[in-house]
C-alpha cells in the first residue's frame, strides 16, 4: 500500500511540473527578447519547418544506410512450428500402403545466414559517405535559401519602418506649418488658401503613413512566417540605421566561381551516387554469396501428449552461389540508363557554372546601379532639407509664398521615402551579390 501511495504522489508531482517545464522551455526557446538580424535568422534557423523535415531527412537517411550495412552482419533467426495432421501422407511401398509420417509434429529452428558478396550490400557500404554527404548539403542548401528570405524580409520591414517615423516626423512638421498659416491668415497676412493647401498635405500624409502602417504589419507577418515564429506573439526588431548604411559597401571585384556555391556540391555529390550506381548494374553479372546453417529440433508423436518426450534433431551447413544467367538484357539497360544519368548530371553541372557566371553579373549589375541611386539619393536627402528650411524661413520672413513651401515640403517627404527604399533595394542585391558568390553558407 505504501509503494502504491508513493506511486500515486510521483504521478501527480509528474502531472504538475512536467507541463509546467515544458512550457518554460518552449516558451523561453519560442520568442525572440532581442530581434537582430543575427538572431532573426539564427532563430528561423531553428524553427523554420523546412529546415527541421530536413535535418529529419538527414536522420532517417543515416537510419536507412545503417539498415543496409545491417546486411554485412549475421543474420541470425528463431522459428517456431506446431502442425496437426489431420490426414497423413501415405506411400505405397512393396504393395503395401505406408504412412509418411506422424499425426503431430513441432519443430523449433534456429538459422544464420552470412552475406560474403551481395551487390546491394556492396552498393551501400562504397556510397555511405555521399549518402550522408548528400542529406547534409541538401539541408544546407536550405538553410542558405532560408537566411537569404528571412534577411532580405527583416531589411524590408525596417525600410518600411523607417518610411513609417518619417510620415510621423512629417505630419508633425505639417500640423505646426498648419498653425502658423492659420495664424497669419488671422492676422491679415495671407489669405484662407494657404491653410488650406496645407491641410491638404497633411491629409495625404496621414494616408500614406496609415497605409504604410498596415503594408509593415503584412511585411512583420510574412518575417514571422519566414522564421517559423508564434503569429500571435510580437516582434520588435532592433536595428541601427548608421550600422546598416557601413555594410553595404562590397568588393566589386571578386570573381564567381562554381565551386563555391552549395548547388555545385550538391550536383557532384550527386556525380558520384550517379557513378556508384553505374558500377551497381555493372556487377549484375556477379554472383550472391552467401553462408547457410541451420539446426532443428523436430518433435514427431501421433499422441499429441507426448509429443515433446522425443526429439529427433539435424542440421546442415551450406555455401550459395547465385549466378544471373540470362536477365532478357535487364543488366544492358540498366547499365545504359545509369550511363545516361551520369551524363545528363554532367551537364547539369556544366549548364550550372554558366548559371552561376551570369547570377553574378546580373546581381553585381543591380548592386552597382543600386548603389550609385542610393548615393544620389542620399545627397538628395541632405539637400532638400536644406532647400525646405531656407524657403520655410524666407516664407515666415514674408519674401516666398506658402506654395513654395509646400513644394519644399514634398520634395523632402519624397527624397526621404526614396532614400529608405533605395537603402532597401540596395542591401538586398548585396545579398544576392554575396549569394551569387558562394559567400552564404551555414
Amino acid at each position: 500500500m505504501l509503494h502504491l501511495f508513493i506511486q500515486k504522489c510521483f504521478f501527480s508531482l509528474a502531472i504538475i511540473t512536467i507541463p509546467a517545464f515544458a512550457f518554460s522551455q518552449t516558451n523561453n526557446d519560442s520568442l525572440l527578447s532581442v530581434a537582430t538580424l543575427q538572431n532573426v535568422v539564427s532563430y528561423a534557423l531553428r524553427h523554420q519547418p523546412v529546415i527541421q523535415q530536413s535535418q529529419i531527412d538527414e536522420t532517417i537517411t543515416g537510419n536507412t544506410v545503417k539498415s543496409k550495412l545491417a546486411e554485412w552482419f549475421p543474420q541470425v533467426n528463431f522459428n517456431y512450428i506446431l502442425q496437426h495432421n489431420f490426414q497423413i501422407q501415405q506411400a505405397i511401398i512393396g504393395g503395401n500402403a505406408v504412412r509418411l509420417g506422424v499425426e503431430n509434429t513441432s519443430i523449433a529452428q534456429f538459422t544464420a545466414s552470412q552475406f560474403l558478396f551481395n551487390r546491394d550490400a556492396l552498393l551501400a557500404l562504397r556510397s555511405k559517405g555521399d549518402v550522408l554527404t548528400q542529406a547534409k548539403q541538401t539541408t544546407e542548401s536550405r538553410k542558405i535559401e532560408v537566411a537569404v528570405n528571412v534577411s532580405k524580409a527583416f531589411y524590408d520591414v525596417v525600410s518600411t519602418k523607417q518610411q513609417v517615423r518619417v510620415s510621423a516626423e512629417n505630419i508633425h512638421r505639417l500640423e505646426k506649418s498648419i498653425n502658423n498659416a492659420f495664424q497669419q491668415y488671422k492676422a491679415g497676412l495671407v489669405d484662407k488658401t494657404d491653410y488650406k493647401r496645407a491641410t491638404i498635405t497633411l491629409n495625404n500624409t496621414k494616408a500614406f503613413k496609415q497605409a504604410n502602417e498596415e503594408l509593415l504589419k503584412a511585411k512583420t507577418e510574412y518575417l514571422k512566417f519566414l522564421m517559423g515564429y508564434p503569429a500571435d506573439a510580437a516582434l520588435e526588431l532592433q536595428y541601427d540605421t548608421l550600422q546598416l548604411e557601413k555594410e553595404i559597401l562590397l568588393d566589386t571585384l571578386q570573381k564567381a566561381s562554381a565551386g563555391n556555391r552549395i548547388e555545385y556540391r550538391l550536383l557532384e555529390t550527386q556525380k558520384k551516387l550517379q557513378e556508384a550506381n553505374l558500377k551497381y548494374n555493372e556487377w549484375a553479372y556477379l554472383p550472391n554469396v552467401s553462408l547457410n546453417g541451420a539446426y532443428n529440433l523436430n518433435y514427431l508423436n501421433n499422441d499429441l501428449g507426448k509429443l515433446y518426450t522425443n526429439n529427433l534433431p539435424n542440421s546442415f551447413a551450406a555455401l550459395t552461389l547465385s549466378f544471373p544467367l540470362f536477365q532478357g538484357g535487364k543488366r544492358k539497360y540498366n547499365i545504359s540508363t545509369a550511363q545516361w544519368q551520369l551524363k545528363r548530371t554532367e551537364w547539369d553541372i556544366t549548364a550550372l557554372k554558366n548559371t552561376v557566371n551570369a547570377q553574378h553579373a546580373s546581381a553585381l549589375a543591380s548592386y552597382k546601379s543600386n548603389l550609385a541611386n542610393y548615393t544620389a539619393l542620399k545627397e538628395n536627402v541632405a539637400l532638400a532639407q536644406e532647400v525646405y528650411d531656407v524657403i520655410n524661413l524666407q516664407y515666415r520672413n514674408g519674401v516666398k509664398t506658402y506654395i513654395e513651401v509646400i513644394g519644399a515640403e514634398t520634395d523632402l517627404r519624397t527624397s526621404q521615402i526614396n532614400y529608405y527604399n533605395a537603402l532597401y533595394q540596395l542591401i538586398s542585391s548585396k545579398i544576392d551579390v554575396q549569394k551569387a558568390l558562394g559567400q552564404i553558407s551555414y
